[in-house]
């Protein structure tokens, strides 16, 4: 299971985070977080700067799959042992995390999931004060759910 809201969210070695932002972590061989990127690059623009790719895989394979899926976001590695991966608990891909300006996970999604994954980025809309993003909707042509 993954980290739990409230928890004090780890450091990620290539993340510098500057006030409330996501982390997306995926794997580029995952069908889920292939199926995700367009949902994923929406939430990356509407909360440009705070949002970041966390892959399990090495930084070439990151920067081909950004470039096949279309991806502006910036993409760091989190290679075997998975550090970073194991301090959140991920276990499927692909999982954002939601951090507030304290440090704290605000929200975790799961999969694809677009109640939670709206969810996510309604609250990390209200840490930075701006209208809540609809990162999905029923018309996106994205299934409701998909595990991951």
């Amino acid at each position: 299971m993954a980290i739990a809201a409230g928890t004090q969210a780890p450091p990620v070695d290539g993340v510098t985070p500057d006030g409330p932002h996501v982390l997306v972590f995926f794997k580029v061989t995952c069908g889920t977080t292939q199926l995700a990127t367009p949902a994923i690059e929406r939430l990356a623009r509407a909360f440009p700067g705070r949002v970041t790719g966390v892959g399990q895989d090495p930084q070439p394979a990151l920067d081909r799959f950004a470039s096949e899926y279309g991806l502006s976001l910036p993409l760091v590695p989190d290679l075997d042992p998975f550090e970073a991966s194991d301090a959140y608990g991920i276990v499927s891909a692909p999982t954002a995390v939601a951090v507030a300006e304290d440090g704290s996970v605000l929200d975790v999604a799961e999969s694809w999931d677009r109640d939670a994954w709206n969810r996510l980025a309604a609250g990390l809309a209200r840490q930075v004060g701006v209208p809540a993003p609809t990162v999905s909707d029923p018309d996106d042509g994205l299934p409701d759910f998909k595990p991951g």
